[in-house]
Formats: C-alpha cells, structure tokens, sequence
C-alpha cells in the first residue's frame, strides 16, 4: 500500500500550515481566513528515512448551499478514500466544535488509522488544552504548532512507524515529464483534467479564480505516463486584488518554470486578447515546450473556413513564434 497521509479537518486549523511543514515547501496557500484551499494538494515528504505522499484538502463544511464547500466536501472524502493514515486537525483554542463531530463521525466510517492533531499549541500556557479531544474515541492526541513546529516530530516519529519503509511510490512522479495547463481564468484548465483522467479530480465552476493552487496529477494510461499541473488563471496585475489570488498567480507562474511543456489554453469565443500574449510570453521567455489548445471550439458559430481562419489568426498573434501546434 502506498504510503499516504491525509489531513482533514474544518476549516482555518492549520491544515495547510502543516502540509508545507510535512513537505518542506510551500505548495499550499495559507492565509488565516477559511475556505482558502479547495482542491486536493499533493506533495512528498521524507522522515527517518521514510518516504511518503501528503494530501491537503479544504476545510469539511456540511449543510452549506455554497457550491465550493459542496465541491470541497467531496475532494475531502475522495482524499480520505485515497489515504492509508489520516491526520485529523483541530483548534485547541476553540476545543471540539459542532463541525468536528461531523468529521470525526466520516472517519470512523473510514476504518482508517487516524491520528488526532491538537493544533495552534503555540505556548506553554496551551498545553493540555486539547484533553478534551480524547473523547472522540480515534486514537491518539498530539499538541503541536504547525506554524513553528512544535511537536510535529513526535507525531511523524509514530505516523511512519504505520508504512513500509521500502514503498517508492511517494517518489513516482519526481522523473516524470511535466505538463503545466495555463491561461486566463475561467478558460477550462480543470475542465481538461478531469477530461482526461476521466474523474473529477478538480473542482470546477463557472467562477474565475476556483483554481488557487497548482495542482499535481498523474496520468498513467494508453502507454503514457506524466504529470499534469492543473494551474490558477493568471490575470493583469491592475486586476489582482487580493493577497490569495496574488499567491495563486504566482504559483502558476512558478508551475511554468518547472514544467517541461506548457499546454496554452485559449478560450474560442474570446480568442487571443492581451493577457493571453502576456502568459504566451512567460512560457517563452522560460524556453518551455508549448501546444495551444482552443477550448470551448463547441460555442462557436463555425463554416467550411471557420477552423483555418482561427488557426491563422492565432498563428498572426503569435508571431514570429508563429510553428506552434494548435
């Protein structure tokens, strides 16, 4: 069995916080507001020697109407399938709340090992506070700070002694070719991934800006094997508001620079406008593979000469780069 930790738990506990502790990165976006992240986030750690994969998810809501904490409830029980341990988060300055009954509740469902994390013990003055979070009846309570580290070693000194210490597979995946899916928001990038692993493995909306992080996921199939990194829209700076999307905009970015070829998504309707040449420019200036792909080619009203118009017309912007596949 792969060696894989999942961490739940409601929203703003500090999954997030400990995902980039586990794997020494900063992958996840962390910001002390909830819903932040919403797409399942993978990533690799390493301890005593052992190697495993880590899986972050959004904070589990029930009852909402809102279309991404239906969306995140449903990463967060496809995570929990996926994981062999299960770190369950929570606050030790609230204690338990109606919430973490919820959760607790799909975990004994689960059958999973489950390790119990009291999180934000940041002080002296904090410990012991999660006592209460035994009577959950899930296993074992760990006081730790996932913003300084506190107790982290404790916990994954117990959590590897659950795998196998020779499983490889949290390092599959480091050797493969990477696909980055960019453009615009709201073009169809998450749309094409769950396209061709046939799941829907991303969340997706009519809303601009649903993707926040850059998301991993392998593709093994019809003798092909790589990865593909589902990535935010990236928009004009003037239009970047908020610190989340800034961070997201950025990890796009970064997904560019460390990917071997870069799938560039236009939308048909709109066709190449500015911003697309901006992204166009990124990949270019990083020396990267690229492959156009004009999504949403099924809204256009189209005639004998419609599709070699736009091929042209692509090929007219792209100019002098103008031998790119379409």
């Amino acid at each position: 069995m792969s060696n894989i930790i999942a961490i739940v738990g409601r929203p703003n506990v500090g999954k997030s916080t400990l995902f980039n502790r586990f794997t020494e990165s900063r992958k996840a976006i962390v910001k002390e507001v909830s819903g932040v992240t919403r797409d399942r986030i993978y990533g690799r750690g390493e301890w005593n020697g052992v190697d495993f994969s880590v899986i972050d998810t959004g904070g589990y809501i029930k009852g909402s109407d809102d279309i991404f904490e239906k969306e995140i409830r449903k990463q967060v029980e496809i995570a929990i399938d996926e994981a062999n341990v299960i770190v369950f988060m929570l606050d030790v300055t609230t204690g338990i709340v109606d919430l973490d009954e919820v959760v607790a509740r799909l975990l004994r469902k689960s059958g999973k090992k489950v390790f119990i994390v009291g999180n934000k013990v940041d002080n002296t003055a904090r410990v012991g506070l999660s006592a209460e979070f035994w009577s959950l009846g899930l296993g074992d309570v760990y006081d730790v700070s996932a913003s300084n580290g506190s107790g982290t070693g404790d916990l994954l000194d117990d959590i590897v002694k659950e795998f196998d210490p020779e499983d490889e597979s949290a390092n599959i995946g480091s050797d493969l070719p990477h696909f980055a899916i960019v453009g615009k928001p709201n073009v169809g990038k998450s749309s094409l991934v769950n396209a061709l692993t046939g799941k829907e493995r991303n969340i997706v909306t009519d809303i601009s800006g649903t993707t926040r992080d850059a998301i991993n996921t392998r593709y093994n199939a019809f003798g092909f094997d790589f990865m593909l990194i589902d990535t935010a829209g990236i928009r004009k700076k003037a239009k970047v508001h908020e610190d989340i999307e800034y961070y997201s905009v950025l990890r796009s970015v970064r997904a560019i620079e460390n990917s071997d070829v870069c799938i560039f998504m236009i939308d048909a309707q709109e066709g190449i406008q500015k911003q697309d040449l901006n992204i166009f420019y990124i990949i270019e200036k990083n020396s990267k593979g690229v492959v156009v792909l004009i999504n949403k080619w099924d809204l256009v009203e189209k005639d004998h000469t419609t599709m070699k118009s736009a091929e042209e017309h692509v090929r007219e912007q792209l100019a002098p780069f103008n031998d790119v596949p379409i």
